[in-house]
């Protein structure tokens, strides 16, 4: 079974943006459109969205709500999302408006209780989403870093039942110079629950270099990747990048 690829949607004030770095003002508005975006990711022949409401992760609540509903009107793979979902009634919300899977984030690492109450209410349908920065934990989107390693928040939720570990490394998101693939595979290795991997990519190179990376570890253990800004600059073309992560 090949790997899957998610395209990446972060939503800004209605709009589909990439930020570097995870910072609000260095920001690339690429649509005013999201369930346009979101359509053409999937006529593309994508199987999966990855969905952000940044001023959500930052404002600690759901503030992108209308563009999150008109990308879940628009198609019918399924969306994963995350942004300022802290509780089990907004959880509950968004799975019961049609997202598939739920990411928490912030709420991980602040409320690991709350994760694993959603994992077990839900099962399949949380995923992890850890943030990190030289290796620390950082949440609040991305405002805050913490004291603790991306590795012992994963392992906090081994038995939780969570779908997926999102590993996203902040210091390579948007800037186009690839996976951090030591770290992704590292991380992996160490816990059970698959991850999907996530900063950096840049070209078509970097993902044949993430597959090899991945296959020389066996099956399993990475279930895919998000792309953003090489995917919307042009740099990666979708269907060349479907064909190579599934082949």
């Amino acid at each position: 079974m090949g790997l899957k690829l998610y395209p990446a949607i972060d939503l800004k004030d209605g709009a589909c943006v990439r930020l570097r770095r995870g910072e609000m003002d260095d920001v690339t508005v690429y649509s005013q459109d999201p369930g346009a975006q979101a359509r053409a990711w999937q006529d593309a022949g994508c199987g999966w969205l990855h969905v952000v409401d940044l001023n959500g992760a930052f404002a600690g609540r759901p503030v992108n709500a209308e563009a999150v509903r008109a990308i879940l009107a628009s198609v019918t793979i399924p969306v994963q999302l995350g942004g300022g979902i802290r509780n089990m009634a907004g959880i509950e919300a968004w799975l019961a408006a049609g997202v598939r899977r739920v990411i928490l984030g912030s709420a991980a690492a602040k409320n690991p209780a709350l994760v694993k109450q959603a994992c077990q209410a839900h099962p399949g349908r949380i995923a992890v989403g850890i943030d990190a920065r030289d290796g620390f934990v950082a949440t609040e989107g991305w405002a805050e870093t913490s004291s603790m390693k991306a590795l012992d928040l994963a392992l906090r939720f081994e038995d939780a039942g969570a779908a997926a570990i999102i590993y996203t490394d902040i210091s390579r998101d948007g800037m186009l110079s690839g996976l951090n693939l030591e770290q992704t595979i590292d991380l992996a290795f160490q816990i059970s629950t698959p991850v999907i991997a996530s900063g950096g990519v840049g070209s078509l190179a970097d993902l044949a270099a993430f597959k090899i990376a991945v296959r020389s570890q066996g099956p399993g253990l990475i279930d895919g990747v998000i792309v953003g800004r090489a995917l919307y600059d042009g740099r990666v073309d979708v269907r060349a990048a479907l064909a190579l992560l599934t082949g």
